[in-house]
């Protein structure tokens, strides 16, 4: 997540950026050689594939923040977070799919790169792929796993995360439900909330939200990304050279990648990316068969689903997209408002609490369209002078009503002790229309169903 955070700000602003720039930029850069003498490699297929690994490396924060950030115990020196990000071929598509840090996975013989010691093929958690030879042994695992050839090789740590969403001043995220993992101290509420570096971090890094572990995370981490992108390239960082030249050195100041991905391969990418957006962009996780295949001394492990993760895998080589047209087209604006509780299990009886006849009616009519289970008998209110519209609701409902007053933009929460189940809506004459609401569609780990960075965001 931290390298697919720190990629896409980088060809987000190179295609735009002089090359004496990105010259400057390219010496910041740590190199490593994850293809030195590898062998039997998969075919080149079209567009570019990348490696995005992020790393549990925590070398460069103190003590004090490592406290205050969650970031105690031994560094495993293995990966964090792996994704593989296709690039299009014609620069209209990026195709980003998580691979589960836990997978099962065969590692090739390979020399450990601490110790010198020669081992055979084994099995392991993917993430250990990286702990006992490095990229070049990541790079060589994904690669017979998914029979994708990888072109380049990116690397990132906490500190680069932290420090390039504070320069990019923070991302906007909205959780349908209160989020809260005592193990990385992330507590946020149901809302929109604006993240800062820290509280990112504890965002994409937090596994014990929900029963989805590992899974649900991966799926946190993409609405992520999608969400910086929308951040990088509306707030105008990308047309600001001073800035952005700022933003990029802060990035890179932690990344390392391969010896290939130099000047002109920043420039080519940067060129080949401009214009792109959210829904240029589309989301997906591996197909998973097991979500706890026991192995004898690994413990528990994600088995992919060898089927549907070939066929995906296969539309990566082939350059196809993995979204569905419609997806892919949807626009961002038109999605609706994401909401904790379901419409229809939300009782609703309308007042009208003004002089204008039918007002009541229309706001029952809009509510019912969207899915709430309303009376379809509204009322005249005790007051006809309302002018903010109120949802009055007990407080043992109070779900139920923030996802209510989503649906009626600027009305004022009440509540009403001993009101009962049924959530009561007084139309004032700031009313206009209903926004539509949905709960949080559940995405099926075991199920490679894409969906665009549009339809992630706010």
């Amino acid at each position: 997540m931290r390298v697919a955070t720190s990629l896409s700000v980088l060809v987000l602003g190179v295609g735009g950026i002089g090359h004496a720039i990105v010259t400057g930029l390219e010496r910041e850069v740590g190199r490593v050689d994850p293809f030195k003498d590898m062998k039997n490699r998969p075919e080149a297929g079209h567009g570019t594939n990348i490696l995005l690994v992020g790393t549990d490396g925590r070398d460069g924060i103190s003590r004090k923040d490592r406290h205050t950030y969650r970031l105690g115990g031994t560094p495993c020196r293995c990966t964090d977070t792996i994704m593989l990000v296709h690039i299009s071929a014609d620069g209209t598509r990026a195709s980003v799919v998580s691979l589960p840090r836990d997978s099962y996975a065969e590692i090739p013989a390979h020399t450990d790169a601490g110790t010198g010691k020669h081992y055979r093929a084994h099995a392991v958690k993917l993430n250990a792929a990286y702990s006992e030879g490095g990229p070049a042994l990541t790079v060589r695992t994904v690669e017979h796993m998914t029979k994708v050839k990888i072109d380049h090789y990116l690397e990132v740590d906490f500190t680069s995360f932290m420090k390039t969403v504070d320069a990019v001043g923070g991302v906007k995220i909205c959780t349908a439900k209160p989020m809260k993992d005592r193990f990385t101290g992330l507590d946020l509420p149901a809302g929109t909330h604006r993240l800062n570096g820290a509280e990112a971090l504890r965002y994409v890094r937090s596994r014990h939200v929900d029963a989805e572990a590992d899974l649900g995370r991966m799926q946190r981490q993409q609405r992520f990304l999608a969400a910086l992108v929308q951040q990088a390239t509306s707030s105008g960082v990308l047309l600001n050279p001073v800035k952005l030249r700022e933003v990029s050195s802060t990035m890179l100041d932690s990344v390392r990648a391969d010896t290939g991905f130099g000047t002109d391969q920043m420039l080519a990418l940067g060129e080949a990316m401009r214009g792109f957006t959210p829904t240029s962009s589309e989301f997906a996780s591996v197909p998973v068969g097991d979500v706890s295949h026991p192995v004898k001394g690994l413990g528990s492990t994600v088995l992919w689903d060898p089927v549907k993760a070939q066929k995906l895998f296969q539309a990566l080589r082939e350059d196809r997209p993995l979204a569905s047209p419609h997806s892919a087209e949807k626009p961002a604006a038109a999605a609706p408002k994401v909401v904790g509780v379901a419409p229809n299990r939300i009782r609703v009886q309308v007042y009208n609490g003004t002089r204008t006849d039918g007002l009541g009616a229309r706001v029952d009519a809009g509510l019912r369209a969207t899915g709430f289970h309303t009376t379809r008998t509204p009322l005249n209110g005790d007051r006809r002078d309302v002018r903010r519209t109120v949802v009055s609701y007990d407080p043992r409902w109070d779900r139920s009503a923030r996802s209510l007053a989503a649906a009626l933009p600027g009305a004022q929460l009440r509540p009403v002790k001993g009101q009962g189940a049924t959530l009561r809506v007084m139309a004032g004459t700031d009313f206009t229309a209903v926004t539509p609401v949905r709960t949080e569609p559940p995405r099926r780990p075991e199920t490679y169903e894409a969906v665009t960075g549009a339809e992630v965001l706010c």
